[in-house]
């Protein structure tokens, strides 16, 4: 299954985003995704994928869940999905409430994922304790699991405070979306074994395949889930592949033959670093799903 991050960021960032989603679902794509910044400082105490600086294109990025909104308003097939939400940016039933709606609005087609980010300053920007971020990501889970599956909803952990409260619009899926989660570290992904749907990792062309890696990231996940009483086969992985500058779709394409032979035959290619505007977006696209 092949998927496109939608062009929400840098000088993508148009109106013609419903262009690409309604384009590409035509040309046959398997679904769509979104990612989550909030603001770009201008002197990171921590740079993004372990360097000192932030990309200029994150400076400018639509927000994910009107993004999701529009392409969910101008499709009717392709899953739409979040890789990810930085979960303690928000409050458990606001977030519930904006999930709700979308998976509701699009028939069932939402795949939220979920992570705890990485900017110190965004963090500050969105009134949101860094510390301890792995508890809060896992308070909000139960946050919103209470929200989508009972009714009256409450909550009472550390964070946040829900009182008991009538929740009646519910997600079209039953008896809720699934919980997709980032994960890198062991404990990370002990997590998705233990309380995940789904995992998405992350490939980055070139020289950052690495399916082996993957692979045995995935062992620890399985052997997390069996221990927990779970099926391992009943978690997913989406693969998130971002093409670096310099990269051409034949790279892509290779990585992606590379990933279905290690067993991840579902990713999405993200395009933002060598794609400048729509028609760029779509010609990529093109390549890519006539392979």
């Amino acid at each position: 299954m092949l998927g496109f991050a939608l062009p929400q960021f840098g000088a993508s960032a148009r109106a013609d985003i419903a262009r690409f989603a309604t384009t590409v679902e035509e040309l046959g794509a398997d679904s769509l995704w979104v990612g989550d910044r909030l603001v770009t400082p201008v002197n990171p105490s921590v740079g993004y994928a372990g360097q000192d600086t932030i990309p200029e294109r994150f400076r400018a990025g639509f927000d994910p869940f009107i993004a999701l909104a529009v392409a969910a308003a101008v499709t009717d097939r392709v899953a739409l999905g979040a890789s990810v939400l930085v979960a303690p940016w928000y409050p458990p039933a606001v977030l519930a409430r904006q999930l709700t709606a979308l998976d509701v609005l699009s028939g069932g087609r939402l795949k939220p994922g979920f992570g705890i980010g990485w900017s110190p300053e965004e963090f500050a920007a969105a009134g949101a304790p860094f510390r301890r971020r792995g508890a809060q990501l896992d308070e909000m889970l139960d946050a919103l699991d209470a929200i989508w599956t009972t009714n009256p909803s409450a909550h009472d952990g550390q964070r946040w405070t829900l009182p008991q409260s009538w929740i009646d619009l519910k997600p079209a899926q039953q008896p809720r979306p699934p919980f997709y989660l980032s994960a890198m570290t062991p404990a990370s992904l002990t997590r998705v074994g233990e309380r995940g749907d789904g995992w998405l990792p992350v490939a980055v062309v070139p020289g950052f395949v690495m399916p082996d890696v993957l692979r045995a990231q995935r062992d620890v996940i399985d052997a997390a889930a069996r221990a927990a009483g779970r099926d391992p086969a009943q978690i997913d992985t989406v693969v998130r592949i971002n093409v670096g500058e310099g990269s051409s779709p034949d790279d892509v394409a290779e990585a992606i033959r590379a990933l279905a032979g290690a067993g991840f035959s579902d990713v999405f290619v993200d395009l933002m670093y060598v794609a400048e505007d729509t028609d760029d977006y779509l010609r990529w696209a093109k390549r890519l799903l006539s392979e």
